[in-house]
């Protein structure tokens, strides 16, 4: 699976730990930053990673900053992302199962690395079960124009 991931400085351990766990799975991985554990602003990564999936580049992503909060709020913005910051396996799952979830964001400030290990290892293998949640899905897609642009081929 190609997966985009991408960080801000109180996320970057958290996202290497994360890269190492995915190649080792083999995964392509599009690690578009941060690079270093000083201090940067996490708009830029997280919009980054998530255009990555808007654009169909990347399948997934996993976005890490102190909360999660703010890359959530970030990648939401972009169209065709569904972000959901999870604290725990059975959130992302239902995330997952019922809004086609296709980033999670994760806090470096209070998940260890097993946490973010379950958590990422359950978003990765969860698939969308479609049916009812399809319709509502859709009516999210309409809201940012992504239904559209997802018909169009090409």
């Amino acid at each position: 699976m190609v997966i985009a991931i991408g960080s801000d400085h109180a996320g970057y351990h958290l996202k290497e730990h994360v890269k190492r766990v995915l190649e080792a799975g083999g995964h392509e991985i599009l690690d578009v930053g941060t690079e270093t554990p000083e201090s940067v602003d996490y708009p830029a990564f997280a919009e980054q990673a998530a255009r990555l999936v808007g654009d169909g580049q990347a399948e997934r992503a996993i976005l890490a900053c102190g909360s999660g909060v703010g890359v959530a709020i970030v990648a939401n913005k972009v169209a065709g992302v569904r972000a959901v910051n999870a604290h725990d396996p059975s959130e992302v799952e239902m995330a997952r199962r019922h809004n086609d979830a296709n980033t999670v964001t994760l806090s470096g400030a209070r998940l260890a690395p097993d946490q973010a290990d379950a958590i990422v290892e359950r978003f990765l293998r969860t698939t969308f079960e479609g049916g009812r949640h399809a319709r509502r899905v859709g009516q999210i897609s309409a809201l940012d124009g992504s239904a559209v642009r997802d018909r169009v081929p090409g």
